[in-house]
């Protein structure tokens, strides 16, 4: 809750120095109940003065130098109970108009040159390179297409003749489309893809067995079933949605028109062997409609386990049946499954679901979804489709999260503004998928965009297990569902609530369970669910999330639902090259103004004052690790300077300076044209003010030379507020007093050690003075109550863009320093925590990143088709 250019405030915690009531970092950070309440009415302040704003940033990027120190002053004074005017208390922005000009950053967005002008020319062009790359994909999706889909496509009979296929078309593409090992799907497969093979290939071979062509072809895919059979049984291997019954059922199928399948009778009984015990339990928990159907195929499956506390319910399994209902053929009730039609036409987004339902019903939307496949993607089709909302959206989501959305704003809006077009009209693609619409629920909240969240209540924890995805433990849509629900700003919002609870339940449950540990192809997903669960976006800092998404981004796009697939559009190579050229353009730059930053203090002789907390790491830190653009640097050094002058001028006035030097200081700042040498009673005061002078002028300079007028007036009288609200602290503190509005985030923290000093907290005082007698631990879940509903409505009035004229980078600032308090007073008192300081050195020597090496299938660029 930091304003722009006061980076970390005044630090606390234990010190060797004694210090009453603990005066720490939470005190001047705004780590009180008040914090919330008065970031609102900064807003009001902002907007009421905005025609005196002078701001740093692009013109997409403003930040009001004007506020620099304002919100902490505010909260310093909100704190010691100063601010009095009843019109604060209101948070209704007033209508006003903005004035003025918006002054530019120095640029420093260009490509470091460390190696040589030739090598920072290359640097230039291959960045510039990757970025157009990207630029372009935001026109098409790319998704490879499904021999497994395109062979059920395949056996659709003609209406004319039903010796005929009505898409002849795919049975071509399937002669032509066998590898050179007999089988039938992506080329270079992963090892441990072979059932997806083996479920490809014999759906291949029963389509062209089905139309008496491809003998040669059919021959090959036995042996290739034959030579690879065991692997149908190895428990170890990824299997595609369904694969233990349409593998077998199709097995049979091929027997009934005697194809030569050399398939010994222990490996046929170990394929059909799993399922009698599953039988009983799978009539007992689905619909009775449904027992015949599966008593009449001699198939049983080997489901996931259902006993896990999630996901136990018949609605489930009824869409799990009806999604792999190919398998089931004319034993299916092929009237119930036409209830998960969609208004595309297709059940489910599955071609082959669809390819089968069409075969039995005739039905003329499943056609028209059909012939919309073939006319867009030609003689093959995907596993699913339509995919192009998910896609694009998961671009979007990809680019932020790998810190590099800030070069392409223009593609991102242009996608959000679908989206939400998308939104308004009720688009099935995005209601009727879990993922998709969390997904542009949170995108669009975050962008500004008015949404509500009762969309979201279609997949409360009984809806979402109800579900094919809640069958299928959609880790990933469980994971976006929870994403979504951090961002709750209407007190009305509940569901999100729930929705929070049910999913980290559900996603730390599944993290223990040792399949989905062990497995490569949940390794990235794994490492992502466990970084959302330890850090919530309340309290995650852009650099540091950034660099741990790089960490797990998986470049292998590939996923698997009834065959595996890849979408370059989820997973891309760019998208991780980008972003760690453009973390390591920018760690560069930090580490120049860090170095910076250390001549400062010296020049500024900061060091000499033996009094003073050096904390220009952490000042420093939390102004990087929000505004870590390379053209923000005026923006990070101010925010880091004037933190650093605020920890300095809090130990001077709590422990460091005399009675005589603190008034002597604040006349001081109230002159201003003084003579220092004269004027200074002590050298200590000659240094602080000295030190502030030099600063403030110079951002009065850097302001006048972008906007073509003074603001340093306004910057001092800043100043002087902090001063005096210190100097009644320090009259607090000498008769014994303290502020009573509490430090909640800080206190909570530092309860136990505070006791034990004979000091007096926030909690202390709420157990002492409540009206009921309370616990400890009753006390801290009253203030983390406070904490969160004040969190929430500060969150509102950054996100909410209708009345405000607030530009969002500036609101962006009062929620970035929220994070920094909650990332820092997560477990204990932050600015001194040895933890928290191992973090703050860590992020001060991070060195350049290299991209990180992934398990990937190579891709193959002729299994892409241009959506």
């Amino acid at each position: 809750m930091m304003p722009y250019g006061m980076g970390m405030p005044a630090g606390g915690g234990s010190r060797a120095t004694s210090r009453s009531h603990g005066n720490d970092c939470g005190r001047f950070c705004g780590n009180s109940m008040a914090l919330y309440q008065q970031a609102a009415r900064s807003f009001r302040y902002l907007v009421s003065n905005w025609d005196q704003a002078t701001v740093l940033g692009s013109p997409s990027q403003m930040v009001p130098m004007r506020i620099m120190p304002t919100l902490l002053i505010a909260l310093k004074e909100i704190s010691l109970g100063l601010l009095k005017d009843p019109k604060l208390s209101t948070l209704i922005v007033p209508k006003k108009k903005i004035h003025g000009n918006h002054i530019l950053p120095q640029a420093a967005s260009t490509i470091p040159t460390l190696n040589g002008e030739a090598e920072g020319n290359t640097a230039g062009l291959n960045f510039e390179g990757t970025k157009l790359r990207i630029k372009k994909m935001f026109n098409k999706v790319d998704l490879t297409v499904s021999s497994y889909d395109t062979a059920w496509v395949a056996m659709v009979p003609s209406p004319n003749s039903l010796t005929d296929p009505f898409f002849p078309e795919c049975v071509n593409w399937l002669l032509g489309n066998q590898l050179h090992d007999g089988s039938w799907g992506p080329p270079n497969l992963h090892p441990l893809l072979m059932k997806d093979a083996l479920l490809s290939t014999i759906a291949c071979i029963l389509a062209l067995k089905r139309w008496s062509v491809g003998e040669e072809q059919i021959n090959k895919g036995l042996h290739f079933i034959k030579s690879n059979l065991a692997s149908a049984n190895d428990e170890e291997l990824h299997s595609p949605v369904g694969f233990n019954i349409m593998f077998p059922a199709m097995i049979e199928s091929a027997m009934k028109l005697d194809m030569n399948l050399p398939l010994g009778a222990p490996t046929l009984d170990a394929l059909f062997h799993r399922r009698e015990h599953e039988l009983k339990r799978l009539s007992s928990q689905i619909g009775k409609e449904w027992i015949y159907v599966i008593q009449s195929v001699h198939v049983l499956v080997k489901i996931m386990e259902m006993h896990c506390g999630y996901g136990s319910n018949s609605e489930g399994w009824r869409a799990f049946l009806a999604y792999i209902s190919e398998g089931f053929g004319k034993s299916q009730d092929w009237e119930l499954v036409m209830k998960y039609q969609r208004k595309n036409g297709s059940l489910f987004n599955s071609p082959s679901t669809t390819a089968a339902a069409f075969t039995h019903l005739k039905n003329a939307d499943c056609l028209k979804y059909l012939r919309t496949l073939l006319e867009k993607f030609g003689n093959a089709v995907p596993t699913v489709y339509p995919l192009e909302n998910y896609a694009r959206l998961s671009m979007v989501a990809s680019l932020e999260s790998l810190g590099i959305d800030r070069h392409f704003r223009e593609e991102i809006r242009s996608v959000l503004d679908e989206t939400y077009r998308c939104w308004l009209h009720g688009d099935e693609d995005i209601f009727s998928d879990a993922a998709t619409c969390a997904m542009a629920f949170r995108l669009l909240r975050v962008n500004g965009y008015d949404v509500s969240a009762d969309p979201l209540s279609q997949f409360s924890e009984d809806c979402f297990f109800n579900s094919l995805g809640g069958y299928l433990k959609d880790i990933g849509a469980a994971l976006e569902l929870l994403r979504a629900s951090e961002f709750i700003i209407h007190p009305d919002e509940s569901v999100m609530e729930k929705q929070n609870y049910w999913t980290s339940h559900f996603l730390k449950h599944e993290l223990s369970n040792t399949l989905v540990q062990g497995h490569i192809f949940n390794k990235h997903i794994v490492l992502e669910v466990e970084d959302v669960l330890k850090f919530p976006s309340y309290a995650n800092l852009g650099r540091l999330s950034t660099r741990r998404a790089i960490k797990y981004y998986n470049t292998d796009s590939t996923r698997i639902l009834k065959s595996s697939y890849r979408c370059l559009n989820i997973g891309n190579e760019d998208f991780l090259k980008l972003a760690v050229d453009d973390f390591n353009i920018c760690q560069s730059i930090h580490r120049e103004e860090l170095n910076h930053l250390a001549r400062w203090i010296g020049e500024n002789r900061l060091d000499k004052l033996n009094f003073a907390r050096q904390k220009l790491a952490y000042c420093y830190f939390s102004a990087a690790a929000t505004l870590f653009a390379p053209e923000l640097s005026d923006a990070r050094i101010s925010w880091a300077k004037n933190g650093v002058l605020t920890t300095v001028v809090d130990d001077f006035f709590d422990i460091g300076g005399s009675e005589e030097e603190l008034v002597n200081l604040i006349q001081l700042v109230e002159k201003w044209d003084v003579n220092v040498s004269v004027d200074c009673c002590s050298e200590h005061v000659e240094i602080i003010f000295s030190a502030l002078k030099n600063t403030i002028n110079e951002i009065g300079v850097k302001a006048f030379k972008w906007q073509g007028r003074s603001v340093t007036s306004h910057v001092i009288e800043i100043w002087l507020d902090l001063l005096k609200s210190m100097s009644k602290e320090a009259e607090w503190l000498r008769n014994k007093l303290m502020s009573t509005s509490g430090r909640l985030l800080n206190d909570i923290q530092g309860f136990k050690r505070e006791s034990a000093e004979g000091k007096l907290n926030a909690l202390t005082l709420a157990m002492i003075h409540g009206n009921r007698v309370v616990t400890e631990e009753e006390t801290i879940n009253e203030m983390k109550s406070v904490i969160m509903s004040k969190r929430r409505e500060l969150l509102r009035l950054v996100l909410l863009e209708k009345g405000s004229i607030v530009p969002r980078a500036c609101k962006d600032l009062f929620w970035n320093m929220s994070k920094v308090l909650h990332l820092f007073y997560a477990k204990n008192d932050g600015f001194t925590a040895h933890d928290m300081m191992k973090t703050v050195m860590a992020f001060q020597l991070l060195g350049n990143l290299e991209a990180p090496q992934c398990d990937c299938i190579p891709p193959n660029p002729d299994a892409f088709i241009l959506k």
